[in-house]
């Protein structure tokens, strides 16, 4: 199958598809399925950006494109696109978490991002992430009908506030292998509940952090969490959740509350 990948913004979904590169996954980019298409329109990639600002019917292409890509390769590719997951056929998708503060620690100390995503302080770079994700889950609401925060879009949430990049690509090779053998038995897709596996220290706002590099996860049915947007709040199993940490679990299961 393929891996789809997305999540908030400043969760390292660059990070983690390089380490997937370097495993030998192909990766397919929306800057890289604009390129191409730049290319064979015989534009630059600035002249290619300036028309797609102009026309949207460029979104219909690239949504399109990974339809196309993802059904004409039979090996797995990579996919690290803001909607593949919802464009792209026989994919394991893949949402990446993380806890609003630490992404605007990560986005305001990133020296890579450039001129447009510089930041007089974490706090501004903190309300500029909140808005643009606010603009882009409406976005998404308008043109395609979907709740892109919906966690039971995905068949993994994984939450990257306090685990290392390894360790997370680590569960998410692990998590699909299991997804993958669930399907080969006969499962339907449909009757695979979603894995979120989120660290208990951000549940419980707690500075305690577990920091061993372990991919072993505290599963339990007990704990429940609601989302605001991209922001979960611990409703149920509180007991449980410290259980977890003080056991030195990196990450908990949790379930969506209706």
């Amino acid at each position: 199958m393929h891996i789809t990948l997305t999540g908030n913004l400043g969760s390292g979904k660059s990070t983690i598809s390089k380490i997937f590169s370097d495993k030998g996954y192909e990766i397919y980019s929306t800057g890289k399925i604009q390129r191409e298409l730049a290319a064979e329109r015989g534009l630059s990639v600035l002249e290619m950006n300036k028309l797609m600002e102009s026309d949207h019917s460029f979104d219909n292409i690239i949504d399109d494109t990974v339809t196309k890509i993802s059904k004409e390769h039979s090996e797995d590719l990579f996919f690290d696109s803001r909607l593949a997951w919802h464009f792209a056929v026989n994919s394991f998708k893949v949402f990446l978490s993380v806890d609003i503060d630490e992404a605007a620690k990560r986005v305001f100390n990133d020296d890579k991002r450039g001129e447009v995503e510089k930041y007089k302080s974490v706090e501004e770079a903190k309300q500029n992430l909140i808005a643009r994700a606010e603009a882009e889950d409406q976005r998404y609401r308008d043109i395609y009908g979907i709740d892109y925060f919906n966690m039971s879009n995905y068949n993994l949430v994984l939450d990257s506030t306090y685990a290392s990049p390894e360790v997370l690509a680590g569960i998410l090779a692990k998590e699909k292998a299991s997804y993958e053998k669930k399907i080969s038995s006969g499962r339907s897709p449909e009757d695979i509940p979603s894995r979120i596996l989120i660290s208990p220290a951000r549940l419980l706002g707690t500075e305690q952090k577990v920091n061993r590099d372990d991919d072993d996860i505290f599963d339990t049915d007990e704990v429940l969490i609601t989302r605001e947007g991209s922001s979960l709040t611990l409703v149920k199993g509180s007991d449980t959740v410290w259980k977890a940490l003080n056991s030195g679990y990196e990450f908990i299961t949790v379930c969506e509350a209706d």
